[in-house]
Formats: C-alpha cells, sequence, structure tokens
C-alpha cells in the first residue's frame, strides 16, 4: 500500500484559514433527486398509511411480509433477545445504561414559581413530551449504544412512550440492537426504516403511532425526510460525518493519538478526524504511527480514504493557539491530549464533548462513559448541544396575577398596546384597571 497523503497545515500560513474552511467544508444538502423520492414516499405514507409503509418494505429491504404484524416486535421478543446475549455482552450493555441513565437523571429540569409582593405568581411548569420516535439504522451500521443514548434521555425525562423503528434488510435482526431496546425501556419496536419509517413517525398509520419527536441518526433519505417533517414532529439535528480534534502536547504516546484519530475514520470515508499540536517532532512520530498501526486496522480502506480525503494535522504555535483553532472548528469531539486540561478548558468555547487528559479516549464517551454520544456535528457546536433529557422536556410559562398585579401591569400594556396600535389588546388590560 502507498503511504497516506495527509493534509498538513501550519497556522502561521499566509493562507492557513482559506485552507482550513476548505478542507472543513461539507455539504449535506440531498440533491433534487433525494428530495424528489424522499417527497413521494413522505405523501404516500401520509396517504396510504400502512399498505404503503410495508409496499416499502418489502421493496427497499427485500422482505416479504403481507402486514404490519409481520413487522412489530413485542416486549417477550425484546426480552428475549436480552436473556439470549452472551453473559459478558449482558454485563456490558447494562454497566452501559447503568452510567448513561444515572449521568442523565441529573440533567432533570423541574419546575418553579415564586410570589411578587401582590401576590402574583410567575413560574415554570416542565413536563415530557408525550411519545416518541427513535431511528435506528440496520445492516451494517446498526448501534446498540445509539440506542441506549437516544432512549433513556427520554426514559429519565417521563416520556410515556418511545417507539423505535430499525430495518432489517433480508430479514436479518441485529439481536444486540433489541436487547438494548428491552434495557433502555422501549415501548414499541417496527422493523421498518428509511424515509417511510420517519413519514410513519411523524404522521402516524394505522399501526405506528404519530409522535412528538424524531431523533436517531440515519442515511441521507432518513435525514432529508427528517428535515422534511420538522415542524410536523420535532427532531434532534441533521447530523454530518463524524469528527474528532485532538489537541496533543506532544507528551502523548503517538500510538495513543494514531488510534484515536483512527476511531473516527472508521466510521466512514467522510468521517473528519484532526490533529493539533505544536511540536514538529511529535507530529512526524504520529505520522509514522498511522502507518505503522493502519496495516492492522479490520477497517483498513475506509480509515485510508477517511484520513486521506478529510483528516487534517495542524502545527500550532503554543497550546493557546491550538484552543483557537479548535474554536474556529468546533468539532463533535475534542480531546485535550495535555498535562493540564483543565487548565487549557478555560480556554475551549465550542465542542460537543470534551475528553480531558491523556487516558480518556473518545470511544469511552460512545459507549460507556455516561454522557451522551449525539452531538452537534459540521461546525454546530458553536450554538448546539449535546442530547440529553432536556430535548424531551417542555417548558411551560406559569403567569397569575393577582388583582392589584393586573391594575399595575394593565397600566404599562396598555400603554405598550396602543404604541403597537393593537387596541384590543389595550382594553383587555384596561378591563382589569381598578378605577
Amino acid at each position: 500500500m502507498s503511504k497516506i497523503e495527509i493534509t498538513c497545515l501550519d497556522s502561521q500560513q499566509a493562507d492557513f484559514e482559506t485552507r482550513l474552511d476548505k478542507m472543513l467544508a461539507w455539504e449535506s444538502v440531498s440533491d433534487a433527486g433525494v428530495n424528489q423520492t424522499v417527497n413521494e414516499i413522505i405523501g404516500r405514507i401520509r396517504a396510504e398509511g400502512d399498505a404503503a409503509l410495508v409496499e416499502y418494505t418489502n421493496r427497499f429491504d427485500r422482505m416479504r411480509v403481507a402486514s404490519m404484524a409481520e413487522l412489530e416486535m413485542g416486549q417477550e421478543r425484546l426480552q428475549q433477545a436480552l436473556e439470549g446475549l452472551p453473559a459478558e455482552q449482558r454485563q456490558a450493555l447494562e454497566k452501559a445504561a447503568q452510567r448513561v441513565r444515572a449521568y442523565h437523571e441529573k440533567q432533570l429540569a423541574g419546575s418553579w414559581q415564586y410570589t411578587e409582593d401582590d401576590g402574583t405568581m410567575l413560574g415554570q411548569q416542565v413536563t415530557p413530551m408525550d411519545r416518541v420516535g427513535l431511528y435506528v439504522p440496520g445492516g451494517k451500521a446498526a448501534y446498540p449504544s445509539s440506542v441506549l443514548m437516544n432512549a433513556l434521555p427520554a426514559h429519565v425525562a417521563g416520556v410515556e412512550e418511545i417507539i423505535m423503528v430499525v430495518p432489517t434488510p433480508d430479514g436479518v435482526v441485529n439481536e444486540l440492537v433489541l436487547a438494548a431496546a428491552a434495557v433502555a425501556g422501549v415501548s414499541r419496536v417496527f422493523t421498518v426504516g428509511g424515509a417511510q419509517a420517519v413519514a410513519a413517525l411523524a404522521y402516524g398509520t394505522e399501526t405506528v403511532p404519530r409522535v412528538d419527536k424524531i431523533v436517531g441518526p440515519g442515511n441521507i433519505f432518513v435525514a432529508t425526510a427528517k428535515r422534511a417533517v420538522f415542524g410536523a414532529v420535532g427532531i434532534d439535528m441533521i447530523a454530518g460525518p463524524s469528527e474528532i480534534l485532538v489537541i496533543c502536547d506532544g507528551d502523548t504516546d503517538p500510538d495513543w493519538v494514531a488510534m484515536d484519530l483512527f476511531s473516527q475514520a472508521e466510521h466512514d470515508e467522510d468521517a473528519q478526524s484532526i490533529l493539533v499540536c505544536p511540536d514538529a517532532e511529535f507530529i512526524e512520530q504520529v505520522k509514522a504511527s498511522i502507518e505503522k498501526l493502519l496495516p492492522t486496522m479490520e477497517r483498513e480502506e475506509i480509515i485510508r480514504q477517511s484520513l486521506g480525503n478529510r483528516a487534517i494535522i495542524i502545527k500550532a504555535q503554543d497550546l493557546s493557539d491550538a484552543a483557537r483553532i479548535n474554536n474556529r472548528v468546533a468539532p463533535e469531539h475534542l480531546e485535550l491530549s495535555v498535562a493540564d486540561p483543565k487548565a487549557l478548558l478555560k480556554e475551549i468555547r465550542h465542542a460537543g464533548a470534551i475528553f480531558m487528559g491523556r487516558y480518556t479516549a473518545e470511544a469511552l464517551g460512545d459507549y460507556c462513559a455516561g454522557p451522551n454520544h449525539v452531538l452537534p456535528t459540521s461546525g454546530t457546536a458553536r450554538f448546539s448541544s449535546p442530547l440529553g433529557v432536556y430535548d424531551f422536556q417542555k417548558r411551560s410559562s406559569l403567569i397569575m396575577f393577582s388583582d392589584e398585579g393586573a391594575s399595575e401591569m394593565g397600566k404599562v400594556a396598555s400603554v405598550l398596546a396602543r404604541g403597537e396600535g393593537l387596541t384590543a389588546h389595550a382594553r383587555s388590560a384596561e378591563y382589569r384597571i381598578k378605577s
């Protein structure tokens, strides 16, 4: 195999920002053909319900089923999958679920209110959504960890019903995914996928109930469908390829850093791995580790293409410069592989999840650290946050005026409403003003 040509940049280059922008660019917008296909599928699901869902499932997943009854897996089947796991797998799954649940229980927001001197009460009532949909990829990209990360926060939030959809191409079922659904408290599971599953969750069919929000990753058709149904339902995000940015001071084992870069590159050819380091000699050591370790990887070709197409190695001036570059990138995953990560943390503003210290591999966060692994990608960490309990809760404002408060605030509202030319607003408030 030929040597990998990874893009190398220096933050002091005159064209650094331009070249960095070019490497970071990711066009996630679907083309006209994908949009047309998705719109047709959504239209048919809305019009024909179960019949269209069964037809699409037979066509796209190479199935032969006659009705939706054959595409639902009951709680007994989920429990059977859990009980059938090898002991080591079951223990790992349950331990991960325990940690994810414990972390998300800390996020649970409560209602609050306060009373002003005149007796007016103001506050906020926090309530869970009634029903949410969880999309789980099928086939080769079957991730039981994603079931835990999406379902458990909803469960902690108090969502009454969690509906999971997962395609089973050629009828092949992933037992670990079903076991994860049992552990995470999923209510119902339908073995359907693609844009048709998203449409069914968004609008409902005779069998699949309509949900309030759809979460979970999928291919371009799933992402396009989620974008199309947003507004009818909530969605978590439109996710791009997985990303990691490693800031290293040059004192971590270069093999560790190389493997951490591989851990994202092995997802798919569009994943992006970035190393930012002020030590030029260490950068060369990491490059040597990459060449040495790559032939040992099962997904060597995917990693090779990912690193060759999208990886970036950046020589920074110092760690502060590295932090500045990170904030410019706003990566999904950030590793602070440095001697004093807590000190450097103060300079970090944008990252989906921050892994601190040489021993904290990003891979731990994917499975069992506890925090959610559903994270903002493609620079959206500038304004977005990890999936959490708060994504499954709604906030309602509470307002109850006393007669005295209504009289005083009515005067304020009257002036503002008349200033906007809204007379009915003004008179509605004025009725409550004491003479």
